[in-house]
């Protein structure tokens, strides 16, 4: 992952470096160390690892050491989406293997192919040639709606999610693990929210594959063009509704500078990004859609989820198992992201 930062291994994240080389020798055909372990930067759930050897580099994703939340962390959901998704030619990496016994390196984790290519982490892409933006965009759009186009059960997915009542199971999923972590207290904004959202759940019933956190930090582009090589961190993917998913996606736009790397309040012409109208026109275009109604639902319980992720890490990081040395920093956008999503709702 070229362009993603790494850095030798946290102290609440280590592990016995010996047992895992001794299981990828009986696991991963191929491999051979010795082996090199830093830990990437970014995932502020599941710790990441570069794994180097002399002959190929790999990726390990695993549960986070400590105290954790019902529900959270399935690293065997991940595994089994990734690996789905790449027999069905969607751009994410390869996997190699599958570790569900926590006496190997502490919890269980998998292994998979790293992938070399450019990560960015700020959504207006700075570091792109401005003739070049709207291509990446486009890259954006087009793989997002590839992936909402893909039939679940084609790939041996069609059980990867519960049908029907997506919305309502998620509002609830999300409202129960805000109230059920204590350590990271209460806000105004969350609980209005939780009352609001039920109640406005938008008519009809679809189902896709959802990433569930489809953002351009998110994937990896080719070395040079403006293509989408590698689309990670599958952990919330699930089946559920597509335009929960592309509102999640959405959201930069309503998002100022700051706000997850919004693009509210820039000159989006001056940049050479598309308009939110452009945006959500070719999305629908490519998925079949006359406009999508009630697009303020979906960004609204967008980043009410966000809200409830970032709550998630805030109660982790006073219990020391944030997984991120910018969880601190997650942390602060919490209460303007909770008031943002309310805003959505009055607009």
């Amino acid at each position: 992952m070229v362009d993603a930062a790494l850095a030798p291994v946290r102290a609440a994240h280590r592990f016995d470096e010996a047992a895992l080389a001794n299981w990828m020798a009986d696991t991963v055909p191929g491999f051979a160390g010795p082996l090199d372990v830093q830990q990437f930067s970014g995932g502020q759930s599941n710790p990441t690892y570069r794994l180097g050897t002399p002959g190929r580099n790999y990726v390990l994703r695993r549960k986070p050491p400590g105290v954790l939340l019902k529900g959270a962390h399935a690293v065997d959901r991940e595994y089994r989406v990734i690996s789905a998704l790449h027999g069905a030619g969607f751009p994410v990496p390869a996997t190699f293997g599958l570790c569900m016994d926590d006496s190997i390196i502490g919890t269980a984790f998998y292994v998979m192919e790293l992938v070399e290519g450019r990560n960015f982490w700020d959504t207006a892409f700075p570091e792109v040639p401005d003739a070049d933006r709207p291509a990446y965009f486009d890259a954006m759009n087009d793989t997002i709606a590839r992936l909402h186009n893909l039939d679940p059960a084609a790939i041996g997915l069609d059980d990867y999610g519960r049908p029907g009542n997506y919305f309502e199971r998620q509002i609830g999923r999300w409202s129960g693990q805000y109230r059920d972590d204590a350590d990271a207290g209460r806000l105004p904004a969350m609980d209005a929210l939780i009352e609001w959202l039920p109640a406005n759940i938008p008519p009809g019933e679809e189902a896709s594959i959802v990433h569930g956190d489809f953002r351009c930090d998110n994937m990896l582009f080719h070395p040079t063009e403006p293509r989408v090589i590698a689309v990670l961190d599958w952990e919330l993917s699930t089946l559920g509704h597509p335009l929960a998913d592309f509102g999640y996606h959405l959201m930069v736009y309503r998002m100022p500078p700051g706000y997850s790397t919004g693009l509210a309040g820039l000159d989006l012409r001056a940049c050479n990004i598309p308009s939110e109208g452009d945006y959500i026109a070719a999305y629908c275009r490519r998925t079949g859609r006359d406009g999508i109604d009630g697009l303020n639902f979906y960004v609204a319980f967008s980043l009410f989820r966000l809200a409830a992720i970032i709550h998630g890490i805030k109660g982790r990081l006073i219990r020391g198992t944030a997984s991120s040395p910018q969880a601190a920093q997650a942390v602060e956008q919490m209460e303007r992201i909770a008031a943002l999503a309310l805003a959505q709702t009055r607009s």
